[in-house]
């Protein structure tokens, strides 16, 4: 084949390939880049209702985000996986974050809701106090929000941990292991308490309305993610305050979501609605508070970092003005 034909050749195929390329002579533009995949870790809880409701009414989505929602209950494996970077994000109570901050560095960019009796501590019959509890064996995840509100009641009552018999596990075991009369008290939440109770086993001791505004979630992140991330942070808690807003306006619907995540019922999510106060935007806005006047996380926060230096989880209290993040529900539009 001579030189002079395949000059011949390539001209045809490069014109050709040009045509084709310029369609009705526009140049074709590229594909945009896909979305990178943000995992939120998160423990069955009907506080965090509003993750289930942007994810199913595609408010993510519509943000161009690409979210998957993990169920870790276990609070060690959920801040293994943060630190591994196998999650980008977690939800999870304010306190068990706060616990956290010593190994990671974390910013809090949103808050779920509070417990207003969403989380108890359950007894078998014959047990009527708090006080009766000394020598017994109570069931609970230790270094959770259950360990942090049970360490509160105890108090109140002038009794200390070591007073009883500590049986850990995580909230879903302690109701089993309650059910099945293992353990003559458990703490756990919603809707194992309701289930408890139905089954015989025993009674509500003490609710979180004995200790309001102890037990929050918020949504955190990494800081060096949201550094590199900052975008997708801002649009993830605007759809938080979207689906909050949705929530609190069609708890019907919002139960059922719920309900289908959690291999649950609709009324059994339904009826955790009454046992805990949901933050939407404004809710946000004066949890967090300004830098003027801080608002109520930063009491709650520190409750915690003292309980968890006195549990030897931190070795000193952490300066909780660099995890507290209201940047990015400030910018959400009302």
């Amino acid at each position: 084949m001579s030189k002079k034909l395949i000059a011949v050749m390539l001209a045809a195929v490069m014109l050709t390939t040009l045509l084709a390329g310029c369609g009705s002579g526009q140049q074709a533009q590229p594909q945009p880049a896909k979305a990178q995949k943000i995992i939120i870790a998160y423990t069955p809880w009907t506080g965090y209702g509003a993750l289930f409701v942007a994810q199913a009414k595609g408010m993510f989505k519509a943000r161009g985000l690409d979210v998957e929602l993990q169920s870790i209950e276990s609070v060690g494996e959920r801040k293994q996986a943060l630190a591994a970077g196998k999650i980008q994000a977690m939800a999870a109570s304010l306190d068990v974050s706060v616990s956290t901050v010593a190994d990671l560095p974390l910013k809090f960019v949103w808050a779920f809701d509070a417990s207003a009796g969403a989380d108890g501590l359950l007894a078998k019959p014959g047990i009527k106090s708090i006080a009766d509890l000394k020598g017994k064996q109570v069931a609970y995840h230790k270094g959770s929000s259950s360990h942090f509100m049970l360490t509160e009641l105890l108090a109140k009552n002038g009794l200390k941990e070591s007073d009883i018999q500590t049986v850990d596990m995580k909230a879903s075991e302690a109701a089993a292991a309650f059910m099945a009369g293992k353990v003559d008290a458990a703490v756990t939440w919603e809707p194992h308490l309701s289930k408890a109770v139905k089954s015989g086993a025993g009674a509500v001791l003490a609710t979180s309305k004995e200790t309001p505004g102890l037990i929050a979630d918020v949504l955190v992140f990494k800081e060096d993610y949201i550094k590199a991330n900052a975008e997708q942070v801002q649009k993830i808690v605007e759809a938080m305050a979207e689906a909050t807003d949705y929530l609190l306006k069609n708890q019907a619907e919002a139960s059922k979501i719920m309900a289908e995540a959690f291999k649950m019922k609709p009324e059994d999510v339904a009826a955790d609605f009454p046992t805990m106060k949901f933050y939407d935007l404004q809710g946000n806005l004066e949890f967090y508070g300004t830098a003027a006047k801080p608002g109520p996380i930063y009491e709650v926060a520190k409750k915690a970092a003292q309980f968890y230096v006195e549990q030897k989880v931190l070795k000193q209290l952490p300066d909780l003005s660099k995890n507290i993040d209201s940047s990015f529900i400030s910018k959400v539009k009302k």
